[in-house]
C-alpha cells in the first residue's frame, strides 16, 4: 500500500506525469485518512521515478544517514582529525581512544561534542586542511552505491550533517558535487578553534540558515531523505513536502561506491594513516608504534651500512619484500661495455621517497638518483648518491649530462609522489639527454603508514615508510625504448617521448595518465607549490 504514498508526493504532481498522477493523488488522499501511521516512505521508491521528475526537485538529505554505509560510528573520522590535524596529533589520538568508552555511554550528541573538543581545541583555523586533503578519501570509501545513486539524480541537493562543516565540505562539494551544505560551525577565537560547536546549523560558508529563500522557483518542491525519524523533526527537513527513510537493514545490503563512479576522481590525498582508524585498529597501531619506530631505524641503517648483497637478504628477513620482473641485467652489461660514455636512464613513476633505492637494489648497480625536491635528512640517509635538480631547465640538463657521463641514473619525471592509480605529467627533460631509456613501473603497498606527505614533516617520510610491518614493492622493468622513439636518433619530440614513456608505464600498471603536475598537488593539499627550502650554506 505504500506505493500510494509515492504518488501523493511532489513527485506525482509534476507536469511530466499529468493526469495519471492526479488520479492516483486523489486515491492516495483517501488512503492516508485511513492509515496515518505510514507517513514516511522507503527511499527505494525513488529509484522507480524517472529522471525528468527528480531533476526539477530539491533534495534535503542527511549525509551520515543517506550516503555513508557506517553512519552509526563517526569515531574513525574524528581519529583522522586528531592524528592528522596539527601539532600534538599523537597525544590527541591517544586521548580520544581512551575516551571512547565514555563517548559510547553518554549518548550521540554529548559524545559528538567530546570528540569535537578533543580534536579541534587549539588547532589553527587557517592551516587546517584535513577536511580537504585527508577525510575525502575515507568518506568516499564509505559511500554506499545505492544511496548515492538516488541522491545524484536530483536537480538540487542540500547535504545536512551533524559533523562540523569543515570536516564534510571538501568531500561533498569537490568530490560529490553537492551544491549546498548545511553543517555545524566550530567557535573560533584569535584564529584558533575552541573545540565548541555552535548550536545552530549553518550553510556552507558560515551563512545563517535561510533555506526558505532557497526553496523557491524551479526547485520549490522539496524531498527529504534521512535514516531516523528524529532527523525529520529538525530543520531543514521540516521544509520537505515528502520524506523518505533509509533503514539500517537497507544499508547492510549496500555496496561500496566503485572508484570509476566517483563524480570527481580521487587523485591526491594526504595524511600518514593508510587504514581506517576504528577503535580496534587505532589500538593496534598505538601498540605497534614503539616497535615500529625501532624497526624503522634498524631497517634504515642496515640499508646504509651494508652492501646490496648483504643488506637485501637481511631486509627481506625483517619484513621488507619485493618482486621484480624483466630484470635488465643483460642489457645493462651491454650498455656498460659500450664505448659511448653515456649510461642508462631508468625512468620510473614515483610512489615513495625510496623508489630509486629499489631500482638500484634490483639492478645491483650504484645508480645516482635525480630528484626535484628532497629533505636534507632523506638526502643524508640515502645509501645511493642523490642530486637535487634546480628546476632551471638549462642547469638541470647540464647536471644530468654530467652525472650520466659517469654512470647510470634513475629519475622520477613526475616530480612528486602519487598514491592513487594515476600518473602525473612527465617532465620531458630526461628525453633530451640520452638514447638509452628504460621505463620502470613501480607499485608500492603499505598497510599502516604512508611514507609521503604534502603538508607534514618530509624528513620523517623514510621513517614512516619503514614503520610498516610488511612494506611491499613490485618493480617491473619494461623494454628499453627503441631508438626510433628517442629524440636524437628518431627525431621524436621530447614531449612525445615523455608521453610515450608515461603511457607505457601506465599500461603496465593499469594506471590512468593525467596532465596534472607537482604544483597542482601541493596547491590542493598544502596550499604551496611544494618546494623544500634548504638552509643557506
Amino acid at each position: 500500500m505504500e506505493d500510494h504514498h509515492l504518488f501523493s508526493s511532489p513527485l506525482a504532481s509534476s507536469d511530466i506525469k499529468g493526469k495519471h498522477f492526479r488520479g492516483l493523488k486523489n486515491e492516495a488522499k483517501s488512503h492516508n485518512k485511513q492509515n496515518m501511521t505510514q507517513k514516511y516512505h522507503n527511499y527505494a521508491f525513488l529509484t522507480k521515478v524517472v529522471d525528468e521528475v527528480l531533476q526539477n526537485l530539491t533534495l534535503v538529505f542527511s549525509v551520515e544517514e543517506t550516503l555513508l554505509k557506517s553512519s552509526t560510528s563517526l569515531f574513525p573520522y574524528f581519529m583522522l582529525v586528531a592524528f592528522e590535524g596539527g601539532r600534538l596529533g599523537l597525544l590527541r589520538a591517544l586521548i580520544l581512544l581512551l575516551l571512547y568508552p565514555l563517548i559510547c555511554l553518554v549518548g550521540e550528541e554529548i559524545g559528538l561534542k567530546i570528540m569535537v573538543f578533543v580534536c579541534f581545541f587549539g588547532v589553527k583555523r587557517d592551516t587546517f586542511r584535513v577536511g580537504t586533503s585527508v577525510l575525502p578519501k575515507f568518506f568516499l570509501e564509505d559511500v554506499g552505491y545505492e544511496g548515492f545513486s538516488v541522491v545524484k539524480r536530483f536537480g538540487r541537493r542540500v547535504g545536512v550533517s551533524n559533523l562540523p562543516r569543515v570536516m564534510v565540505e571538501g568531500f561533498l562539494k569537490h568530490y560529490l558535487g553537492v551544491e549546498d551544505i548545511v553543517g555545524r560551525e566550530i567557535r573560533v577565537f584569535g584564529g584558533y578553534y575552541l573545540g565548541v560547536m555552535e548550536d545552530e546549523h549553518k550553510l556552507m560558508g558560515g551563512k545563517d540558515l535561510g533555506l526558505k529563500d532557497m526553496f523557491s522557483g524551479v526547485y520549490s518542491q522539496v524531498v527529504g531523505i534521512a535514516g531516523t525519524l528524529k532527523s525529520f523533526q529538525t530543520y531543514p527537513f521540516t521544509c520537505c513536502q515528502d520524506l523518505y527513510l533509509v533503514s539500517e537493514a537497507d544499508k547492510k545490503k549496500w555496496h561500496s561506491l566503485p572508484r570509476d563512479e566517483y563524480p570527481t576522481p580521487l587523485i591526491f590525498h594526504d595524511g600518514r594513516l593508510a587504514f581506517k582508524p576504528t577503535p580496534l585498529a587505532t589500538f593496534v597501531m598505538l601498540v605497534w608504534l614503539p616497535f615500529g619506530i625501532i624497526l624503522s631505524i634498524i631497517r634504515i641503517f642496515i640499508g646504509i651500512l651494508f652492501p646490496y648483497c648483504i643488506s637485501t637478504p637481511i631486509l627481506a628477513f625483517i619484513g621488507i619484500s619485493y618482486c621484480s620482473s624483466n630484470h635488465p641485467a643483460s642489457s645493462n652489461k651491454q650498455d656498460r661495455e659500450s664505448e659511448n660514455s653515456k649510461g642508462i636512464v631508468f625512468v620510473c613513476n614515483h610512489r615513495t621517497v625510496i623508489d630509486p633505492l629499489y631500482v638500484s637494489y634490483i639492478c645491483r648497480m650504484h645508480l645516482s638518483a635525480l630528484t626535484y625536491s628532497i629533505s636534507r635528512v632523506t638526502e643524508f640517509l640515502a645509501p645511493i648518491r642523490t642530486i637535487t635538480l634546480t628546476r632551471d631547465r638549462q642547469k638541470d640538463a647540464e647536471i644530468m649530462q654530467k652525472v650520466l657521463s659517469k654512470g647510470n641514473i634513475v629519475v622520477c619525471p613526475e616530480g612528486t609522489t602519487c598514491r592513487e592509480p594515476y600518473l602525473l605529467r612527465f617532465s620531458p627533460l630526461f628525453a633530451e639527454i640520452s638514447e638509452k631509456i628504460i621505463p620502470v613501473a613501480l607499485h608500492a603497498t603499505v598497510s599502516m603508514f604512508y611514507g609521503t606527505t604534502a603538508s607534514g614533516i618530509k624528513a620523517l617520510d623514510p621513517f614512516f615508510l619503514m614503520m610498516n610491518p610488511w612494506p611491499y614493492y613490485h618493480v617491473k622493468f619494461l623494454d628499453k625504448l627503441p631508438k626510433a622513439w628517442t629524440c636524437k636518433a628518431g627525431g621524436v619530440s621530447k614531449f612525445d617521448v615523455a608521453n610515450h614513456v608515461q603511457a607505457e608505464i601506465g599500461e603496465a600498471l593499469g594506471y590512468k595518465c593525467t596532465n596534472l603536475t607537482r604544483k597542482d598537488k601541493y596547491l590542493m593539499l598544502a596550499g604551496n607549490i611544494g618546494i623544500v627550502s634548504k638552509p643557506n650554506k
